[in-house]
């Protein structure tokens, strides 16, 4: 008996979104459960059941990848080490602002960000101190405090730091609220140590930073700054790990590349704006708002090309012979075998 159409689809569905590993044992109890939810009279699997699909499949991705899980907790940690570095630089600024530029209503700050950049230094000292699910909150809320300045800041009428500079420390905090909590204190210890390190560097910088109230200046050297450093530091890390052949360090660095993007928009917005003599010397906002479509589509993307393609491979590294992943009388794909046998009702 042949496959109707709604089998057939979702077999193609699974076959797109599922590992194959997890095809081959469990392709047919799933594409069971899905037919036995489906109206009778359905010919194509309905967009939520697609969705669950593509949910499921990339759930799959993650657990079958070695190494991932680890990796994000890394990277979390260095994520977070820097959040809080920037926290500590941009609230010295704000407090040793020209008193012209001190709103009425942001106390002895300079804007609404130093709202932010206080929630991020708590956070670093609660990662310190109690780490696990207080981290978890205070990190989450100094993400949301972040991502909420720019639309308080337009209903009070009040100063905010630019896009430039809030973008950033958002994505950032996002995937520092994965920092792994189980490190050793002395580990834990890092983003407070690099918040004080940089009291000293900002204070010592900020007479030829020129800061009269406006971050650009100071955010467009220390952002690009904190790019390569970041680059850097998460590349001999996977070197370092990899030669011991722990791939949590591979993992860090594929998750960091999207918020070291991000950190590095303004010089990729002036390659795109081609940026030279004769040419305006700060990236127009077309250039900047192509450099960010850029950096969220080519990290997300390497990242999940990466995924599907260690997806494919056993544990030992080697890929699979044809004969694992298809059915060696009909040459069929399992997920398909195996709705063949269930409908004629052949042994497998």
């Amino acid at each position: 008996m042949s496959l109707t159409d709604l089998e057939r689809r979702y077999a193609r569905w699974m076959a797109l979104f599922y590992p194959a590993g997890y095809r081959r044992t469990r392709g047919s109890e799933l594409m069971d459960t899905y037919l036995s939810l489906a109206a009778p009279d359905r010919r194509r699997p309905s967009p939520a059941d697609v969705f669950d699909l593509a949910a499921g499949g990339l759930g799959q991705h993650l657990r079958a990848a070695p190494g991932l899980g680890p990796g994000f907790r890394l990277a979390g940690l260095l994520a977070l080490t820097t959040a809080t570095a920037f926290a500590s630089a941009w609230t010295i600024l704000e407090v040793r602002a020209p008193i012209v530029f001190w709103h009425r209503y942001s106390g002895p700050f300079m804007s609404l960000g130093a709202a932010a950049w206080v929630l991020w230094l708590l956070a670093a000292v609660v990662y310190a101190v109690a780490p696990g699910r207080w981290f978890r909150r205070a990190a989450v809320l100094a993400v949301l405090v972040t991502a909420g300045i720019a639309p308080a800041a337009t209903l009070t009428g009040m100063l905010r730091p630019p896009l430039g500079v809030l973008l950033p420390q958002l994505v950032l905090g996002i995937v520092a609220v994965g920092a792994a909590t189980r490190y050793r204190w002395w580990v834990r210890l890092a983003p407070l140590a690099a918040a004080a390190l940089t009291v000293p560097v900002v204070v010592a910088a900020e007479p030829r930073l020129g800061f009269d109230g406006d971050y650009y200046l100071p955010a467009a050297t220390a952002l690009p700054a904190a790019a390569v450093t970041l680059l850097i530091g998460a590349t001999l890390l996977t070197l370092g790990l990899a030669g011991r052949r722990d791939s949590r360090g591979a993992w860090a660095l594929l998750i960091l590349l999207t918020p070291i993007g991000i950190l590095a928009l303004h010089p990729i917005g002036a390659m795109l704006d081609n940026t030279g003599p004769g040419r305006p010397t700060v990236p127009q906002w077309p250039s900047m708002v192509a450099a960010g479509v850029l950096v969220a589509v080519v990290g997300p993307a390497l990242l999940l090309l990466t995924l599907a393609a260690t997806a494919r491979r056993p544990a030992g590294g080697r890929s699979l012979p044809a004969e694992a992943t298809h059915c060696p009388t009909c040459g069929a794909p399992f997920v398909i075998r195996d709705v063949v046998h269930r409908v004629t009702g052949t042994d497998r």
